[in-house]
C-alpha cells in the first residue's frame, strides 16, 4: 500500500510541473500571438479565441439581491450558480446590473495537421 501511496505523490508532484510548464508555455504563445489570433508553424496551427466572461463582486451581488435567503444558495458569487439562478427565473438579469466586470478570457487552442 506504501507503494501506491509514494507512487500517487510522485504523479502528482509531476502533474504540477506540467500544468506549470503548460502554464509559462500558454502565456508565452498568448502574449507571442494574441493579436494575430491564429498562426501556422511548420505541422502545427495554433488559434487564439477570447470569451466574455463576468466576474461578480460579492458585496455588490449580495447588496443587489432582493432576498437575502438567495444568497445563501450561493454563498459567494459563482458564475455557474448565478447562471442557474437565471434560468430558473428565480432571479433576473436586471438585478445583476453593476455587479459584475465583463473579462476577456484568452481560449488557446492548439492543433497538429
Amino acid at each position: 500500500m506504501e507503494q501506491l501511496i509514494a507512487r500517487f505523490y510522485e504523479l502528482k508532484e509531476i502533474q504540477k510541473q506540467v500544468e506549470d510548464e503548460l502554464g509559462a508555455l500558454r502565456s508565452k504563445l498568448i502574449d507571442t500571438y494574441g493579436e494575430a489570433g491564429s498562426a501556422e508553424e511548420g505541422d502545427f496551427k495554433l488559434s487564439i479565441s477570447y470569451q466574455e466572461r463576468r466576474e461578480y463582486s460579492d458585496d455588490r451581488l449580495y447588496n443587489s439581491l432582493p432576498d437575502p435567503a438567495l444568497w445563501r444558495l450561493m454563498s459567494r458569487a459563482d458564475a455557474g450558480k448565478i447562471a442557474s439562478l437565471l434560468k430558473l427565473n428565480v432571479i433576473n438579469e436586471g438585478i445583476l446590473e453593476g455587479t459584475y466586470e465583463q473579462k476577456k478570457v484568452p481560449i488557446l487552442r492548439v492543433q497538429k495537421r
